[in-house]
């Protein structure tokens, strides 16, 4: 046989190729094999989505008719045993009946155009009609497409699938989380979206923006776009969970004699009492100055002291420490074993 849709032309219309090979499937293959190669095939050559592809409506019905034939158990024996052809028609029938039990034929209109037709195995529609017996490819358009192709054309319409989701992702200010402003998000089509944070929203938690994703290329609704939001790093504070905590850089004399002193937070600075004798280590915690969590509760501002000596020599110090040193030495690691 010739190869369908360029094959061999008998009357003017066009020899059918072997059905598992339009399939791509061996004659071993399942029922659920044979499916799954269909509704591959059915969606890549749709002709919804092969607008600019002349051939795509010849290479769908092919795809189809091989459908039709070992998509059926009943036909699928009788063309293994070689009671019918490719065609459906019983071995030896020549040409294509319009109202015969099924087959794809391309046919030469009025001034030498091609028009072409389907028959699922009765004088019905292009997908199913009177009589056509078990078998009807409008359950499985119906469930690819999301139409109502059912027997006869007249099953119940089902919505349209919808459009495939975009998955994106947006480093967040911690500013930005604070007070739930706005973070600009490139989905993967190069589009930007302004998103507004969710109060008490959490690092690495989904918002779904509805619509705003791939459109539907069956009619149907757009997908949704899925961002991912992660706490960008900060350069002061570290995040855990919905705590802060910071380290904060003190002098020699106020770590000894203790006093007040400003401390960053997000919503501004706040001023901290540093007690005497206060070592380097020490935690320190301001309630409430974290992150506010969903239900408005807000985390705590962890303050670890760091001492900080002067960045220049002072001879005063250094005398200072050399007679601590020789009179009141003491060790501070003495716990450490």
């Amino acid at each position: 046989m010739g190869a369908a849709p360029d094959g061999l032309r008998r009357n003017g219309l066009v020899d059918m190729r072997n059905p598992y090979d339009v399939l791509g499937v061996a004659k071993t293959a399942s029922a659920d094999e044979v499916k799954k190669a269909f509704r591959k095939l059915a969606k890549k050559h749709h002709p919804d989505q092969n607008k600019n592809d002349p051939k795509a409506q010849e290479k769908f019905a092919e795809v189809n008719s091989a459908y039709e034939i070992i998509g059926d158990a009943e036909k699928r024996g009788q063309f293994d045993r070689g009671e019918i052809g490719a065609d459906g028609k019983p071995r030896g029938f020549e040409g294509f009946g319009a109202g015969g039990p099924g087959g794809f034929r391309r046919q030469a209109g009025p001034g030498g155009a091609e028009h072409f037709e389907f028959n699922f195995g009765g004088g019905g529609g292009p997908f199913g009609g009177g009589g056509g017996g078990g078998f009807n490819a409008g359950d499985i358009f119906s469930e690819l497409f999301g139409a109502g192709r059912g027997r006869g054309g007249g099953g119940r319409a089902g919505p349209a699938p919808k459009g495939e989701d975009f998955a994106a992702s947006a480093l967040v200010p911690l500013a930005e989380v604070a007070r739930a402003g706005k973070v600009n998000v490139v989905l993967p089509n190069g589009r930007t979206l302004e998103v507004k944070i969710p109060r008490g929203v959490e690092d690495g938690q989904q918002i779904r923006l509805r619509g705003q994703g791939q459109p539907s290329p069956y009619g149907g609704e757009p997908g949704d776009a899925i961002i991912t939001l992660r706490f960008a790093p900060h350069p002061l504070f570290k995040v855990e969970g919905r705590d802060l905590r910071l380290n904060l850089p003190i002098t020699l004399y106020e770590a000894a004699l203790g006093g007040k002193v400003d401390v960053p937070t997000l919503a501004g600075k706040v001023e901290l009492t540093i007690p005497a004798g206060s070592s380097s280590g020490r935690r320190l915690r301001l309630r409430g100055k974290g992150l506010e969590s969903a239900t408005g509760v807000h985390g705590d501002l962890y303050v670890t002291l760091q001492i900080a000596l002067p960045e220049a020599a002072d001879p005063d110090l250094d005398a200072l420490m050399r007679r601590w040193r020789d009179q009141r030495a003491y060790d501070p690691r003495k716990n450490l074993g």
